[in-house]
């Protein structure tokens, strides 16, 4: 059997011994017993275990569980497909660096599921750590790790404040509508491009005021992106946290709903907390393992 871990869930997989009745079960919110892979209802499951070589000559168990909620455009789904591509390609006895998982991950999501969906979650959830992620017209990518001292790290998660403003929703919805005004965005989009070498810069000196005012530029770019991508809940939620001190943040995700982001001096979050008291907090810490295997059992 194999574990795997990432910052958002974690996943358990194994063969089921022979003894059981069923040839494949998959426990997540439902608890799926099925004789054929074809018959599971979860389609990450479905298709990953196809995609990754599997059939039904072998029965399968798979176990998940993740601490934060799906469809909140914190990036789950995607965390969960690179989690199940490295627990299963794991247990056939393959160890996928970082690029492979990312590639393989972002490779069943939009050819095999047929999901409108990005790269960049994958590459996170694969990677871990602060990065700069440079997309390339030939569909490559680069990842250059952020070289900041620890202090400056411990600095960044010490500001960084996250809330939970509730529900769910399908981020290719969203992804699908960017795509389509993506034509009249052209100098928005171009804009938020040319503030990640800033941001970079910004972060590297420690100058998170500066940074959170840059992600405060960003959010206000973004949010004219696509008709939903903001609503009066989300703007209720990010006026009152600026107003209350925070320097700037964002939705997380494509949009609609989901997680806000903010970035806060310490002197300044006890009134950002009071201002969303209604808002689920989330603690904040950077994660630099991205995707792992915990525990291997080669018995098999």
């Amino acid at each position: 059997m194999s574990m795997a871990i990432d910052k958002y869930c974690y996943i358990s997989a194994g063969y089921l011994e022979p003894f059981f009745s069923v040839k494949h079960k998959v426990v997540w919110s439902h608890i799926e017993t099925v004789d054929s892979i074809a018959d599971i209802k979860h389609p990450v499951v479905r298709h990953g275990l196809k995609y990754t070589g599997y059939d039904d000559s072998s029965g399968v168990e798979l176990f998940h569980h993740g601490d934060l909620p799906a469809r909140s455009g914190i990036g789950s789904s995607s965390s969960f497909a690179v989690g199940l591509i490295n627990a299963l390609s794991s247990m056939r006895g393959r160890c996928l660096d970082s690029r492979d998982l990312a590639l393989k991950a972002i490779d069943l999501e939009q050819n095999v599921i047929g999901d409108v969906v990005g790269c960049q979650d994958q590459i996170a959830a694969a990677y871990g750590g602060l990065n700069v992620v440079r997309f390339n017209r030939d569909d490559t990518f680069s990842v250059t790790p952020l070289d900041i001292p620890e202090s400056t790290i411990n600095k960044l998660e010490s500001w960084l404040m996250l809330f939970y403003t509730g529900n769910s929703r399908l981020s290719s919805d969203f992804a699908k509508r960017i795509i389509n005004n993506i034509d009249l965005n052209t100098a928005h989009m171009r804009k938020m491009h040319e503030m990640v070498d800033e941001g970079v810069k910004l972060l590297r000196l420690g100058q998170l005021n500066y940074f959170g005012r840059l992600l405060h530029e960003s959010w206000m770019l973004k949010r004219s992106l696509a008709v939903g991508t903001t609503n009066s809940v989300i703007d209720r939620v990010y006026d009152e946290a600026f107003r209350a001190g925070a320097c700037g943040g964002k939705l997380l995700g494509a949009g609609g709903t989901g997680f806000m982001a903010f970035i806060v001096p310490p002197d300044n979050q006890l009134a950002v907390s009071a201002a969303l008291q209604d808002l689920i907090r989330v603690p904040v810490r950077v994660d630099f393992t991205g995707s792992k295997i915990i525990y291997e059992r080669k018995d098999r």
